[in-house]
């Protein structure tokens, strides 16, 4: 990764007149500082790129063991307080 010397600075209308240049210039990757009155605000930096997944699909497969019914409750129903009256 490289980094500018220099980073591009800009008062809020100059930035607001001429973002998608400023934009550009943040997407190959230099960053811009904005000012108020030249008082430094906000910097937009570039996002790194995402990481590609490298799971592969199924790769799992195989690797867990279903014990008991997935469709029943763990505890009997008659020990589910909070179900209150609604059991009935």
């Amino acid at each position: 990764m490289s980094y500018p010397l220099a980073m591009k600075v800009a008062n809020i209308a100059e930035f607001k007149n001429h973002l998608s240049e400023y934009l550009a210039a943040v997407a190959d990757g230099e960053e811009v500082e904005i000012r108020k009155r030249n008082v430094p605000l906000a910097r937009v930096v570039p996002l790194r790129a995402p990481r590609r997944n490298r799971t592969v699909l199924g790769c799992g497969a195989g690797t867990v063991v279903v014990k008991s019914d997935l469709t029943e409750p763990l505890i009997p129903q008659e020990d589910w307080e909070m179900l209150g009256d609604e059991r009935s």
